[in-house]
């Protein structure tokens, strides 16, 4: 098992950032997976469709997909050509401490306000991009004085540069829906109500959907059932919530865990650690 599906499986990161410069014609993300961190996806070569709760993206060379923490995502590879990319997982807090105030992260913020999570630079600013990302993975493995500060710095860089982009980017976007991304209305109350009652009767109306054809919907966009999406965003909130110095127990509460037990017992099968643990 390679470090990056390591990261992939266990859902949190354990590093201020990592970088991955990866090329292969096997791919490892088919399945729907989700991370407690944010994650840069830069194609540089191959045929990929990435889905991301629900909405299919065609990347062509040098696209950016932005997928926030809370999202969940597969990549479903054409296993014919080399598949070459470079993915960076980032954590917020240590971005925010890095640059306050600087809105290094605000590029998710747009691309998620707009409702779709690619963003296409212009040919005149691919050349940027790969130098910014080339000094990044120059730095990546520098223990002499400062390294951090320059693998800091480096990233900065690279995240102005994509937030330039997002900021200017006007280029169309081939996106793919099924059954016309009917179940959105649900997404978007589940992760704005999900310490909350989140019923699907409720969702499946907001869908003007009978309940057995948006449960069937729901599976086929996003990968998991209702029951199992709605839980695994509710483990990353109190995972993140743990982390931030919230008792594990106030945590499974606030999340929307009446048992404890059945709490512990779920986030110790998904982060392959216990919720004690992953605190420290």
């Amino acid at each position: 098992m390679t470090q990056r599906y390591q990261y992939a499986n266990d859902g949190y990161l354990n590093e201020n950032f990592r970088l991955f410069h990866l090329k292969d014609t096997s791919g490892q993300e088919k399945d729907f997976h989700f991370h407690e961190f944010d994650k840069l996806v830069i194609l540089i070569s191959g045929s990929v469709d990435y889905t991301v709760e629900g909405t299919t993206y065609r990347l062509e060379p040098w696209d950016v997909l932005l997928v926030r923490h809370h999202m969940i995502h597969k990549a479903t590879i054409d296993l014919s050509v080399p598949y070459e990319r470079v993915i960076i997982y980032l954590d917020a807090a240590y971005v925010e401490r890095f640059a306050p105030e600087a809105g290094l992260l605000d590029c998710f913020t747009v691309a998620e306000k707009r409702g779709y999570c690619l963003v296409r630079p212009s040919r005149d600013s691919i050349p940027e991009l790969r130098s910014d990302i080339e000094r990044l993975e120059s730095v990546m493995d520098d223990k002499l004085f400062g390294g951090d500060i320059m693998r800091g710095t480096m990233l900065a860089q690279l995240l102005v540069r994509i937030n330039r982009v997002t900021l200017s980017n006007t280029a169309n976007v081939t996106v793919k829906t099924e059954d016309g991304g009917r179940i959105a209305p649900a997404l978007s109350f589940i992760n704005e109500n999900i310490t909350g009652e989140l019923g699907i009767d409720d969702m499946a109306a907001m869908c003007y959907m009978s309940r057995y054809h948006f449960m069937r919907t729901f599976k086929a966009q996003t990968g998991c059932t209702v029951h199992n999406y709605i839980r695994q965003k509710r483990l990353v909130l109190a995972a993140r919530l743990i982390r931030e110095g919230m008792a594990a127990s106030a945590a499974a509460v606030e999340c929307g865990f009446s048992d404890y037990s059945a709490f512990h017992r779920a986030f110790t099968k998904t982060f392959r650690v216990s919720p004690g643990k992953i605190k420290k």
